[in-house]
């Protein structure tokens, strides 16, 4: 007879909390794309909330490294350069607001992102 799964206590809870946030806050810190990745690859079969919140940041950085491609050429016509700097912002700005929400145990999704891990 199988024994039905424990409920997780609030320090699991605490530390999936925790690494939600961190994972929103991953390009603020330095290490962008890897600690979602990470996150994702050692979570997903532990915590599905985990899971959903690093595939949301892994696909909105994937999508942040599509328009800074696409945003290269127009450097050299220097519309580029305030191109960089709007999306350098609107980056810091929503990691922040998906922080937030994620330490008040809501889901972010992020703008203008293409969601390519699904």
């Amino acid at each position: 007879m199988e024994t039905p799964p424990l409920p997780s206590t609030s320090s699991e809870q605490s530390h999936d909390k925790l690494w939600i946030i961190l994972c929103h806050l991953s390009l603020i810190l330095g290490v962008g794309f890897i600690l979602p990745f990470i996150v994702f690859l050692v979570k997903r079969d532990e915590s599905a909330l985990v899971a959903a919140h690093a595939k949301e940041v892994l696909n909105f950085h994937i999508s942040l490294l599509i328009y800074s491609i696409c945003t290269f050429p127009f450097v050299f016509i220097l519309i580029g350069i305030p191109m960089y700097i709007a999306l350098g912002i609107m980056a810091f700005i929503c990691a922040i607001i998906a922080a937030i929400k994620a330490s008040e145990g809501g889901f972010y999704r992020y703008p203008i992102t293409i969601r390519m891990i699904s």
